[in-house]
């Protein structure tokens, strides 16, 4: 449910501009002008008699009126009393009465008059009187002795006060008394009793009355009730009288409706036009009669009608003389009605048709002054000009008085005055004051020049033109600077000359020109009109049903004119919204967390700007389970049922589905409450199948889409006799714990169904088949009992039969028990094995007969284990399987077998104490099977026609492997795979070089093993040849160095890697979380200067290279050096000493390079022999008879490789390379390195199987560690 309401400027507007036709005449202060009343006190004016007393008397004029006053008729000169003062430029008196005067004596009728040279305007007639609060007369209240049921009135008769007190009644505590529709308070102020009651006994009936003017309440004396019930004043009367004396007291009868007010049949009410009328009637009876009001031959008025004090008042608002009429009250209870005619008459002061107002002529005009007036009855109308009655006032050829219209004719200056208007009747008087102003003026705007209106599109727009002139000017309006006259339909001209446009669109914004003229001059004014577009509430809020304790969310989002700022604001009810810190106002929403019943309403957004007012409204309901049932009653008591009846509790704005009815058990389980039935919402009582010998409570749960709600307070309880059980125990079971004994079990009854007390259980059996008699035992409230020496697993006919103190339930039916099973005896025979396949074998066996199971057969268990593999004959840990097959079955399959193996099984029956004896062991053999996938396939040592394929043999063989199948094919750009190649490969093999490949070209290997069966399973590997023999170098960056001065630091560091790498440095405060700053060194330097340091700070600093993606150095830390008191020149920054520094540098690395050159010539060692003879030493077989390596020969002549060499098998010496190239000393392409960049085990990752190679160097030989050697 939602509501929107938009309320634009156009109202606020169109009542703007009533008020501006109403003052349009208003002559400007700076012409001359007759006075013009504009604040008096009110006609009846009370006053509080400890404060000064102020008769306002406000006017205004040109020139400024004078102020004169007249007392009860009569001339009051205030110079003679120094009591009164007029404040300045004013008529508005002040009587002094802080100096003991009192108040009274300025009782009076008081005038006031304002005069200038044009004319006298005079007030109304203001009748002061001050406020009075009287004591209470002092009278002696008797107790009240009333019978109970009687009526009682208890009179308050509070003292005269002017205005008159505003009644209550309280007790000694000031706790106002409770009324109710048997007690209340009428209008006259006394308290009604319709009829006493026991309770209404009490000594402190207070009536108060409130004098507000004087802020005093006025305190009654106490009155007391007594109140005697009927059977305590015949045990008083009895006590007071012999025996002999026959009297009692009638007993409290119900009594028909008397009126206790108004009294009599009829009355009659006379109220005036515009009031509240108040009508009342209160009755006695018992029991307490019901009020009923209606208007003979009408309706009573809809929307003006209320009914107060129980219905006993009626009130009718703004009363007219359409509700005169006769009301009739109607009481009425169970034994008869009465009723009272109330004829009202309403009457009327005097209330305005047409006042007179304001006129303006110029001399030579014509004009009329009208007065009319109505009123009941009707009124009679008398003119005075100046305060004078016409009739004695100065002759003025120019007017005629007419009846309620004066006509002026052709006027003169001299013709300006006040005229005043009295229109009276019985019930009061109206007087009005107009004025004849006769002016030559030209015209004037009276409007702000390039004042800026603006209105919402599709509303309308008013512009003003407020002028004076006399004669009256005429108006035009024009659009534009040059426009023409506005005309048309489309535009409407008011006499104040306001422009209205009824419907605003954008294109009407722009400027409007209005012109007055009369004979006497033209003018004009410029005005500005805007118009705006509409707010709108694009999203409105919604209808919501939400959960106690859950959130609600609603949307208001908005569109409006980007010129205009809206406000949102949000109501409840339409009103605040709740200062609670669960409601959270939004940009455009609205959220109350933690929903409570108290949240429930309308909630609406309002959006105001200054030119409209929008609105949208949406209704939360909050739901919750509903409130537990009330008031459990039980009725309709039978042996076996009983009739439970309860009122539902609050449902909490979700209907009662379903009512869940739950009893507990106060005799076997008290505490413990059951499921008994549920009925649904709509029904509020329910009839109750009920057992014996139970002492029953119930409650009643309430169910609604929420949930349950909390259990009802339980009934009251009721214990249903006792009687014979009526079900036996269930779940009867015979079965042995032993091989010699018989265990019965049963469940037993529950404690309501025992039915009576002492519940006891008999136990019957006999063997099956056998013809013996029933065996039969009484046992306590057990579930269970154990028969002894039965022969091992035999069949058994067993009943067990409930009975209690009052006899036995009905007969039981018979279950078939057996008693205790044994092991079995013979395992099976003739077992056989079906190999099907290498993973999958079929056994079979013989039965074992059933005597010899002696118990339950349950199945049979195959035990089978691998003995060995066939194809490694090596000894493993013996992991024996259980397959269990149920019941008679004599076959069952073994799956999960590995190939190529040898496997034992034997066969046990089982029942239900355990398993029998195991078969003879049985062996079988699986045959072979496929492979699995080679355990791995490594590629390594590209060169650029070739390839080396290591693998490992497969994890499984299941056989005996015959050879391996190698397919490949090359690999395209576009990922498209070359013609498919394949080679067999023997068995015994472990590594393949593959030549004659194409160079830099990517190829796709398949590579599986295969045995007898046929092929296992692939695996897939991509490998590329190179492009040339030249081996990548791996950049690093190392030994980053600093050198901090106290604003600056110069970093350097060692560079290996390809050429034309581009560096950066990375700095930033050591132990700062901040990110670093990054510094571009230009061209490919090995150093740079930081500058712009901070000094005295710790540094952190990294080095690294463009291009190559998370490669850079390890970080360095260094230290700004202090600042100094004066700057100094740092020699590090000057040019020769870098100059120099550079020189020495290139000396140093000339003379390392001559000296790693003299140490490679410098002999033969066998390292450097093999070097030459071969690119890897570590692929190089040993010599049959020593295992050794052969001796390493000097390679300075660059030799070929010797006739009948072995081709290296990862990778291939570029020709006429240099010896000490990184590459011969790694792994190739495989190379590792340290955390540092390093190369790890730059002769093998094998050097544990090759302790020969151990006197190597372990480092590789970089010009400066070839330095350290030589040295």
């Amino acid at each position: 449910m939602m509501k929107k309401k938009s309320i634009s400027a156009s109202k606020a507007s169109l009542i703007f501009f009533l008020c501006q036709m109403i003052s349009a005449l208003d002559v400007p202060l700076d012409l001359s002008q007759p006075p013009t009343i504009t604040q008096q006190s009110p006609k009846d004016y009370i006053v509080d008699p400890r404060e000064n007393i102020v008769i306002q008397c406000e006017a205004k004029g040109k020139p400024p009126p004078s102020f004169s006053w007249t007392r009860n008729g009569t001339h009051f000169d205030i110079d003679k009393d120094a009591q009164v003062t007029m404040k300045p430029n004013s008529g508005t008196l002040v009587v002094n009465i802080m100096n003991g005067v009192k108040a009274e004596a300025y009782e009076g009728v008081y005038q006031c008059t304002a005069r200038n040279e044009r004319g006298a305007a005079i007030s109304n007639n203001i009748v002061i009187r001050p406020s009075r609060s009287p004591l209470w007369t002092k009278e002696k209240l008797e107790p009240n002795h009333v019978r109970e049921g009687d009526s009682l009135v208890l009179n308050c008769r509070p003292p005269v006060g002017l205005p008159p007190p505003i009644i209550f009644w309280m007790d000694n505590a000031f706790q106002r008394l409770p009324q109710s529709e048997r007690v209340s308070q009428g209008l006259n102020g006394d308290l009604y009793f319709s009829n006493v009651q026991p309770e209404d006994t009490r000594e402190d009936y207070i009536c108060y009355a409130r004098f507000n003017h004087t802020q005093t309440i006025q305190q009654k004396q106490p009155i007391s009730v007594k109140v005697f019930s009927m059977d305590s004043l015949n045990d008083t009367i009895a006590a007071n009288l012999s025996d002999t004396d026959i009297y009692g007291a009638k007993p409290v009868t119900e009594r028909p409706p008397v009126l206790l007010t108004p009294t009599g049949s009829t009355s009659n009410k006379v109220e005036l036009r515009g009031n509240v009328l108040l009508l009342e009637c209160i009755a006695a009876g018992l029991p307490t009669p019901v009020i009923r009001w209606i208007k003979e031959g009408g309706e009573l008025p809809a929307n003006r009608t209320f009914f107060e004090n129980f219905k006993k008042t009626l009130k009718i608002i703004d009363v007219s003389e359409a509700d005169s009429g006769n009301y009739k009250c109607i009481a009425r209870n169970i034994l008869g009605s009465t009723h009272h005619v109330i004829s009202v008459t309403v009457k009327a002061s005097p209330y305005w048709i047409t006042a007179p107002r304001n006129l303006v002529l110029s001399p030579g005009e014509d004009g009329t002054l009208i007065c009319r007036a109505n009123g009941n009855p009707k009124p009679s109308i008398s003119w005075l000009t100046n305060g004078v009655p016409i009739a004695i006032a100065p002759e003025d050829p120019s007017r005629k008085v007419d009846g309620d219209t004066i006509i002026f004719s052709a006027v003169q200056e001299r013709s300006s005055a006040v005229y005043q208007c009295n229109a009276s009747n019985e019930y009061g008087y109206l007087l009005a004051n107009a004025f004849v102003n006769v002016l030559a003026e030209p015209p004037r705007i009276l409007t702000p020049a390039n004042k800026l209106y603006q209105v919402i599109a599709d509303s309308p727009a008013l512009i003003d033109c407020a002028y004076f002139g006399s004669p009256k000017p005429e108006i035009e309006w024009f659009k534009g600077v040059k426009g023409s006259i506005l005309r048309g339909n489309e535009y409407v001209f008011h006499d104040n000359g306001t422009l209205e446009i009824p419907v605003a669109q954008k294109d009407s914004t722009g400027t409007y020109t209005c012109v007055a003229r009369n004979k006497l001059g033209k003018t004009q004014n410029e005005v500005q009109l805007e118009v705006k577009d509409p707010t709108m509430i694009i999203k409105q809020p919604e209808y919501k049903v939400i959960q106690r304790s859950a959130q609600a969310s609603f949307e208001c989002v908005i569109k409006h004119d980007p010129t205009l700022l809206p406000t949102v604001i949000w109501l409840k009810d339409n009103n605040e919204l709740p200062d609670d810190e669960r409601f959270l106002v939004g940009k455009d929403n609205l959220t109350i967390m933690n929903v409570t019943d108290k949240d429930d309403g309308t909630y609406t957004c309002i959006v105001n700007t200054t030119l409209d007012s929008v609105s949208a409204s949406a209704v939360l309901t909050v739901v919750a389970r509903p409130n537990p049932p009330l008031d459990l009653e039980l009725t309709g008591q039978l042996e076996r049922s009983i009739e439970l009846s309860w009122v539902p509790g609050e449902e909490n704005n979700s209907p009662i589905t379903n009512f869940v009815i739950e009893y507990e058990d106060g005799l076997h389980e008290p505490g413990v409450w059951h499921y008994q039935t549920e009925v649904p919402g709509s029904q509020t009582t329910v009839q109750l199948k009920l057992s014996p010998y139970v002492n029953y409570s119930f409650r009643v749960i309430a169910v609604n889409e929420i949930g349950r709600s909390q259990p009802s307070e339980p009934s009251e309880q009721y214990l249903t006799k006792s009687a014979n059980p009526d079900e036996n125990p269930s779940n009867v079971q015979g079965i042995g714990s032993e091989p010699d004994n018989l265990v019965i079990t049963w469940e037993s009854l529950k404690g309501f169904q025992s039915n009576g007390p002492g519940l006891q259980y008999k136990v019957s059996w006999r063997q099956k088949d056998v013809d013996d008699e029933w065996t039969s035992v009484v046992v306590a409230n057990v579930s269970k009992y154990i028969v002894s020496g039965t022969p091992t697993f035999v069949p058994y006919e067993i009943k067990v039969q409930a009975l209690n103190d009052l006899g036995y339930a009905p007969e039981p039916s018979e279950v078939i028990g057996h008693s205790g099973e044994d092991l079995p005896m013979v395992a099976p025979g003739n077992v056989q094995v079906h190999v099907i396949n290498s993973t999958l074998a079929k056994v079979h066996w013989d039965p074992v007969p059933l005597k010899s199971v002696r118990g339950h057969l349950q199945g049979y268990k195959v035990y089978y284990w691998k003995v060995q593999s066939l194809s490694r004959r090596s000894k493993r840990h013996v992991e024996k399987k259980i397959l269990t097959f149920r019941g008679n079955k004599t076959f069952g399959m073994l799956p999960g077998l590995e190939p190529y193996s040898s496997y034992k099984l034997n066969v046990r029956v089982v029942n239900g104490k355990g398993e029998g004896p195991a078969s003879p062991d049985k062996m079988f053999k699986t045959p072979e099977g496929v492979p699995s996938s080679p355990s791995f396939l490594k590629i390594t040592n590209p060169t650029l026609d070739s390839l080396t394929l290591e693998w490992g043999s497969p994890t499984h063989p299941n056989g005996v492997l015959t050879s391996y199948i190698l397919k490949f094919q090359p690999i395209n750009n576009t990922h498209e795979l070359g013609p498919l190649v394949e080679i067999r490969i023997p068995a015994n093999e472990s590594s393949l070089i593959l030549k004659n490949l194409n160079y830099s070209t990517r190829y796709k290997f398949y590579f599986n093993a295969q045995t007898s069966v046929g092929s296992g399973s692939q695996i897939t590997e991509e490998a590329v040849t190179i492009m040339d023999e030249v081996q990548p170098l791996y950049p690093r960056i190392r030994n980053v160095t600093t050198a901090a001065a106290e604003t600056y630091a110069n970093i350097s560091w060692e560079y290996e890697g390809p050429d034309h790498a581009n560096f950066y440095v990375e700095y930033g405060v050591a132990g700062s979380k901040e990110d670093w700053k990054k510094e571009i060194v230009n061209g490919s330097r090995s150093f740079f200067v930081l500058k712009g340091l901070t000094p005295g700070t710790a540094y952190k600093v990294r080095v690294g290279a463009e291009g190559l993606s998370g490669f850079r150095s390890s970080e360095d830390l260094f230290e700004t050096g202090p600042a100094m008191a004066s700057r100094q020149v740092d020699i590090a920054t000057q040019g020769w000493f870098i100059g120099l520094m550079c020189a020495v540098a290139l000396l140093i690395l000339i003379l390392l390079i001559v000296c790693f050159i003299r140490r490679n010539k410098g002999g033969k060692y066998p390292v450097k022999e093999k070097e030459d003879a071969h690119a890897d030493p570590e692929i190089q077989p040993m010599k049959e008879d020593d295992g050794t390596f052969g001796e390493y020969s000097d390679a300075e002549d660059h030799k070929p490789l010797k006739k009948g060499s072995r081709t290296p098998s990862d990778r291939t010496v570029k020709k006429e390379d240099s010896d000490d190239s990184l590459v011969d000393y790694g792994e190739g392409v495989n190379g590792q390195f340290n955390e540092d960049g390093s190369f790890i085990g730059q002769y093998s990752g094998k050097k544990e199987k090759e302790p020969a190679e151990g006197n190597e160097s372990s480092e590789a030989p970089s010009p400066v560690n070839a330095m350290n050697s030589f040295v």
